[in-house]
């Protein structure tokens, strides 16, 4: 072959290569946002209105084409800026919708690296009561989301549009398969040669506490969406008391920052994001935490007498600008850093039950030092006659109980929720429901024995539950006899139990029962369920969640 011809194959064959040609790390000005080049993998646009439209990741369009990932529900107008400081980008969203009050969004990249780095200020709550970030990908390229919120292939809705019900019996809901915020690391979904995933951040301006679980995501049936959630507070954890704080939506606070990571298909490590601490975001609080001119502070505990090693406990602080936790060690020691500064309600949780309570203030660039506390608020400390699972905030030993963040109680998966009988002393704990609900399994039924000598005394009835729904609450009968009838619980007012949570919360009703109203030998105690208004379903009955019921 001549030069000249082998010259002209290989400009042909140069031809057919497809190129991946990535523009220079910048922003580029596009109808009033950007077109933003980190200098990697990723091209991506950020609108007028602030949302993102289009993300490209190795050449591939990943959002999808008829919807924007955006913050709320989309902002709908905003004045987009874009600064650039070396090798980081930093787009400021800045809302001019008097809906949003001056929110601020901010997107955030660094030359090389393929993560969208994200932080939020709201100075209102956005009118849809939940202040969350969704990355709207496309299904059929990011199809392997998590199984417990796919619902693709799903036969009907069986509740309110968000809970499906699929030809095998099984259920599939956005609100199924999350982390408890404690436990939450990196989340998202996969597809071929590629993976888009939330790293969630900073938790602290957050709403719910270490326990609260919130949307992480959705493989969405309908509309072919997969859908990556980071929520930061949702009307799903109103009306809790976290820490003896009463729950609000916390404004004027820095939200994250948190992270969208895209990879070949791993899941990444957590992102450092330490660098974001130099760019002036509105809202920032700089990490440290001890020395002259640090801005937040710490609290130490130096030992909690009065444990029970069967569980872990955490400490927790709440106020209306911030929450914190850490887990304590087996010594009940520990200690929470970075705290901004203020006074907080400080909460030590046996489990997810609190035990402790007391206030602790915080002084920026110093430690506020507890020696050691005496748990004085178990339940578990007085003897019983009997007891039926453990005060521990959970339902989670019963039956049932570990299905609930997974599925719909009306699962194929689920076991026969009843109604039970149970005999104390002979049926597992197991066998107990983890819930009662009017129109599913009541009432439940517990036979006990007492002694002679036990039988001549008063004792007092305790019924501890997690979160109730349409104020559901137990109403008792001892041998035929009734009991009074308890009020209604302060809980959130999302619908809970079918939601994917048993979180709410915790109380305690109590009855003295006097020795008349016993007998020796076998005892009938009947648990009806009692409520608010009329049901709206059968699993939206008036209902609850048992921690734990004992007599002594």
């Amino acid at each position: 072959m001549s030069k000249k011809s082998l010259l002209l194959l290989l400009a042909v064959l140069v031809l057919l290569v497809p190129a991946r040609v990535h523009a220079q790390f910048g922003a580029t000005r596009s109808g009033g946002g950007f077109i933003v080049n980190n200098g990697a993998n990723l091209v991506f646009t950020v609108n007028a209105s602030g949302d993102m439209p289009s993300c490209k990741y190795r050449g591939t369009e990943y959002n999808d084409p008829r919807k924007a990932s955006c913050i709320a529900s989309g902002l709908g107008a905003c004045a987009v800026t874009a600064a650039t400081n070396g090798g980081v980008i930093a787009i400021t969203c800045l809302s001019t919708n008097s809906e949003f009050g001056c929110l601020i969004h901010y997107y955030i990249v660094t030359n090389g690296v393929d993560n969208i780095y994200m932080a939020t200020y709201p100075t209102v709550e956005p009118s849809v009561g939940e202040l969350r970030y969704i990355f709207r990908g496309q299904w059929n390229r990011l199809p392997n989301g998590p199984l417990a919120s796919d619902n693709h292939g799903a036969t009907n809705a069986i509740e309110s549009k968000d809970v499906y019900g699929h030809g095998n019996g099984c259920t599939t809901s956005k609100y199924y398969g999350s982390e408890r915020a404690k436990d939450l690391t990196v989340k998202g979904a996969t597809g071929v040669g590629v993976g888009v995933f939330t790293a969630f951040g900073n938790r602290e301006s957050g709403l719910g506490g270490p326990f609260a679980r919130d949307i992480e995501n959705q493989g969405d049936g309908t509309n072919s969406d997969q859908e990556i959630y980071n929520y930061m507070n949702s009307g799903h954890h109103l009306d809790l008391t976290i820490a003896g704080e009463h729950e609000t939506f916390r404004t004027n606070v820095l939200y994250g920052p948190y992270a969208f990571c895209f990879t070949t298909g791993a899941t990444p490590a957590v992102p450092d994001m330490a660098f974001i601490s130099s760019l002036g975001l509105t809202g920032y609080v700089g990490s440290a935490y001890s020395g002259t001119g640090a801005p937040r502070g710490q609290v130490v505990l130096h030992g909690l007498s009065g444990m029970n090693t069967n569980y872990t406990y955490y400490l927790g602080f709440a106020n209306p600008t911030a929450q914190y936790w850490t887990t304590l060690s087996a010594a009940g020691s520990g200690e929470c850093t970075g705290m901004k500064p203020g006074t907080y309600n400080l909460t030590i949780y046996k489990n997810e039950l609190a035990v402790y309570t007391n206030t602790a203030t915080v002084t920026a660039g110093r430690a506020t030092t507890f020696q050691t506390q005496t748990i004085t608020g178990d339940p578990s400390a007085t003897s019983p006659v009997w007891r039926i699972g453990d005060w521990d905030g959970t339902p989670l030993e019963f039956l049932n109980g570990s299905n609930l963040m997974a599925m719909h109680p009306s699962d194929g998966r689920t076991t026969n929720w009843g109604p039970v009988t149970f005999i104390v002393s002979n049926t597992p704990t197991g066998k107990f429901p983890a819930c009662q609900f009017r129109g599913v399994n009541d009432p439940t039924t517990i036979l006990f024995t007492l002694t002679s000598a036990q039988a001549t005394n008063s004792h007092t009835l305790r019924i501890g539950i997690t979160t109730a729904h349409n104020d559901g609450r137990p109403g008792a009968t001892i041998n035929g006899t009734g009991l009074s009838i308890p009020g209604a619980s302060t809980q959130p007012r999302a619908r809970s139990l079918t939601t994917g949570t048993y979180r709410g919360n915790n109380t305690m009703y109590t009855w003295r029962i006097p020795a008349a109203g016993l007998v020796a030998g076998t005892n009938t105690l009947v648990l009806s369920a009692v409520g608010g208004s009329t049901d709206s379903g059968t699993w939206l009955s008036a209902s609850w969640a048992f921690d734990c019921i004992d007599l002594y």
